[in-house]
């Protein structure tokens, strides 16, 4: 969508401004951290521990997403130095025909609109989780399933992989072990690098790959005004039925 290209740019732009005016820094070395070298290693420890540098890392970057429709998306994470973090999805709502971002600052955990009139309505308390029937899934790349990849007491199955296609960094296939109970996480192919940062997913919802990142900015910004009202749900709104004219008899 325009829109939601124009606003990628101008957080482009205010990414590289938080930056100090640095060159971005380039996709992280493909080179497996030691924990993860080797045909006898611990996969499981190893996600564990590129999930626990990656709870710790402050950062901006710009990612594809491409959910199988030949239209990729542009997806923006920032985990600013204050810990808040935001995430923007484009037609991640009202089934693809929205743009929203999930944003968690000291209030709480936001669903905004990105638009002419953006506006933010708070939708989880700090340690909570966004309702599903408002949630678009990609930020949960990023913090919500962190703490299970650094649990080893979670029921989950991880395999050191081939990289993805075009990825850089080390990958491993995460199953769920425990059948009839909620995953932790969903099921997929989950690549970092060896500091610390996702490099490429591979999801239900889509698969997404690092283009770049720069240095995290101090704070993340609510793109609009905190309203009381009903967040964007993910489902597509009713079609307008137009009423038929009526025609007068000759």
């Amino acid at each position: 969508m325009r829109l939601f290209a124009f606003t990628v740019t101008l957080l482009a732009l205010s990414l590289t401004a938080c930056s100090g005016g640095e060159t971005p820094e380039p996709a992280s070395s493909s080179a497996a951290p030691p924990s993860a070298a080797g045909p006898a290693a611990d996969a499981g420890s190893a996600l564990a521990g590129l999930a626990a540098l990656a709870l710790d890392r402050r950062f901006a970057a710009l990612y594809t997403w491409d959910t199988g429709d030949s239209q990729p998306r542009d997806v923006i994470a920032m985990v600013a130095n204050d810990g808040s973090w935001r995430v923007d999805i484009p037609r991640g709502a009202l089934g693809g025909t929205a743009d929203v971002a999930i944003v968690r600052t000291a209030a709480g955990v936001h669903q905004c609109s990105l638009g002419v009139s953006s506006t933010c309505v708070l939708v989880a308390d700090h340690g909570e989780k966004v309702p599903r029937k408002y949630d678009p899934k990609v930020q949960r790349l990023f913090r919500q399933w962190l703490p299970a990849f650094t649990d080893r007491h979670e029921a989950l199955a991880v395999s050191a992989v081939q990289p993805l296609d075009g990825a850089e960094g080390t990958c491993y296939s995460v199953d769920s072990v425990a059948a009839g109970l909620d995953a932790p996480v969903d099921v997929g192919i989950y690549c970092y690098s060896a500091d610390g940062l996702l490099t490429a997913a591979r999801v239900n919802f889509g698969v997404l790959k690092l283009v770049k990142q720069v240095a995290a900015p101090a704070a993340v910004q609510l793109p609009g005004p905190v309203v009381t009202g009903t967040p964007l749900g993910m489902d597509a709104p009713p079609p307008v039925v137009v009423p038929s004219s009526v025609v007068a008899p000759g």
